[in-house]
Parts: structure tokens; sequence; C-alpha cells
């Protein structure tokens, strides 16, 4: 890893340098683990105590907080921010490929940027578009007619099925499907009707999804994923979904076909959202939250029991089955004293 000065480090971030600019950092570190080629960060305030005993070399910290800190130190409006840039600055993660392995199958009628990377075994059928600086793993499958944008990265074993789209600076984990059928059939007496699913998948620019997700294409319309959406490892996209732009999914949601999800929400892990609901913009779901139906004003939602004692748990959900009873002995009683009035 390259050492950086921490005077560039601070004109990088655009953060105030407080101590010794010639200090060499190597890379980052928690407040309890750092050494002193390390620099730290302090974004929340449960771990100001740690800033007495680290060790780091220098520690990126608000305003509010540089007080409490006597060594070298970056002070910024938002630490975790400034930390997530820095990250991005020293990140040492390899490429997924580089340059067209000899072992990749493509098609003459595929269309791939001299400055693409293809790596072993990779397929890429007729009609591909694979942009500049673009990097597609090994073993991945490129579909007919896909549309990869320039410095999009799929990691290993990615299967992008035929006419779906990608954007941009997009980056796709490991073993996701991109375009597979959605979940579409007609019952005739018993037996299912598979409806071929014809649409395809639309992925906007800066768009990246985690490792084993899968995104189903649309039955008509297209399955539309907005510029600078982040999905988690191993969600559910049905088809004929829309997620608008800036929206975060945590891992393990489902969201059933046809729902369309706002610009800026943040949905918890393992959340599942039922079908042709529409979700505004702004909303937060918590984790393990069931959605039945459409939210149309901003704000933070939860259902779902949080963890309890087992003995515990068992009396709350004897008492959930009675509240029907409950509810009926209640009505009665009101209806008595209303009668004796």
């Amino acid at each position: 890893m390259m050492a950086k000065s921490l005077a560039d480090i601070a004109q990088h971030l655009g953060a105030e340098l407080i101590g010794d600019g010639t200090l060499e950092i190597v890379g980052i570190q928690t407040l309890e683990k750092a050494t002193a080629a390390h620099i730290s960060f302090l974004a929340n305030k449960k771990y100001r105590s740690q800033l007495a005993d680290t060790q780091a070399g220098a520690v990126i910290l608000s305003a509010a907080d540089a007080e409490h800190f006597a060594g070298n130190k970056l002070v910024c409006q938002d630490p975790y921010v400034a930390y997530a840039k820095l990250a991005q600055l020293l990140d040492s993660t390899p490429a997924s490929a580089v340059g067209i392995h000899p072992s990749a199958v493509i098609s003459p009628d595929a269309k791939v940027s001299a400055s693409a990377n293809i790596g072993p075994l990779v397929v890429i059928e007729a009609g591909a578009v694979i942009g500049d600086h673009a990097q597609i793993g090994s073993h991945c499958f490129i579909g007919k007619d896909v549309q990869i944008g320039a410095h999009t990265k799929l990691w290993n074993n990615v299967t992008v099925y035929h006419q779906v789209q990608l954007g941009e600076h997009c980056l796709v984990q490991a073993n996701t499907v991109i375009g597979a059928d959605g979940f579409g059939y007609a019952n005739e007496r018993g037996q299912w009707v598979k409806i071929p699913q014809i649409g395809s998948v639309i992925i906007g620019n800066r768009v990246e999804i985690g490792a084993s997700t899968t995104i189903d294409r649309g039955a008509i319309d297209d399955t539309l994923i907005h510029d600078n959406v982040i999905i988690d490892n191993q969600c559910q996209i049905a088809h004929n979904v829309e997620i608008c732009e800036g929206t975060a999914i945590a891992g393990c949601t489902v969201v059933a076909g046809s729902t369309k999800i706002g610009r800026y929400c943040q949905i918890g892990g393992l959340s599942a959202i039922t079908g042709h609901v529409e979700i505004c913009d702004k909303v937060v779901l918590t984790g393990m939250n069931m959605v039945t139906s459409g939210i149309s004003e901003p704000g933070i939602y939860s259902s779902g029991l949080p963890h309890s004692k087992n003995k515990e748990w068992r009396r709350t959900i004897a008492h959930l089955r009675n509240i029907g009873d409950m509810n009926k002995r209640i009505k009665a009683i009101e209806a008595e004293l209303k009668s004796q009035e």
C-alpha cells in the first residue's frame, strides 16, 4: 500500500489539519487497534473515551470532538463521510479482470471496448456492448444485446441475461443474477401456464448490487433501478419493480412485483414488501419490516417483534391471540354501560 502524507490526506478531504503534515499514513484502522502509521476516525460519540488511549498517528474527527484528542488530527464536518472518501483513496481492492483473457468466448458480433477487461472463461454473446474500462470477472455470462457502461465492474460468476442495460460506474458483486424471468404464471384448472417475461432490467449509473442478489426482468415493461441505488447481498427484486434514485436496501430484503420505491429511502435488512404498492420518497423501514400496503408519508416505519426472553415472548403471543375476544368483551361492556346511562 502506498503511504500518503497527512497533509495530502487533509487536502484530499478538505479537512483542517492540526499537527504534523509530514506524517506518513499507510492505512486506516479503528481507534482501538491503530498504530502510529494508521489514521483512525471518530464518528460515534460513544467511542470518544478511546481517544485517550489510541495509538493512531492521526484521527479524523469533528470540531466538537477535537478538544478531546491531543495528537495529530483532521477536523471536518462529517468524519464518517471523510472516512469513506479516504477509504476510497487508499483502496487496494484488485481489479476483477485485467486485459482480455485468451479463454474468454466473445462473439464476433459483440462490441467490446479496447480498454475493457475480460477475465477467464467469460462468455459474451452477440450484440453485447462493453464500455470503456469495464471489468468483467471470470466465469461471467453476458447475454445477447446486453449493454454495460464505462467503468462498470462485475465480480466473478455474475450472470446478465439478454437485453439488460447497466449504466456507468456500477459495481456488481459475485454470483448476482440480473434479468432472470420474473415469477409470472396463469393457472388453468390447476395447471401452471408460464407467461414469458419479455421486459428487461434497466440499471442507471453508480448503482451497487451485492453478492447473490437477483433482479428479475419485467413481464412486459422493464424493471427499473435508478441512479445511485445500493442493494445489499441476497436480496430479491421481482419483475417490474422500480427503485428510485438514492435508495438503499439492506441484505435479504424481498420486494414483490410491480412495487415502486421512492427516492432516498432506506430499507432495513430482512424486510418484505408486497407487490403492486408504492412507497413515497424518504421512507425508512427498520429491519424485519413487513409492508403490506403503500406508504404515502415520509418517516420511519417498523413492524415485527423485538427479541425477548422466550417466556415473555410466549406470553405476548398468547395475548395477541386473545385480542379478538378481548375486543368483543370490551364492546359488550361499553354497550352495557351505555344502556345504563
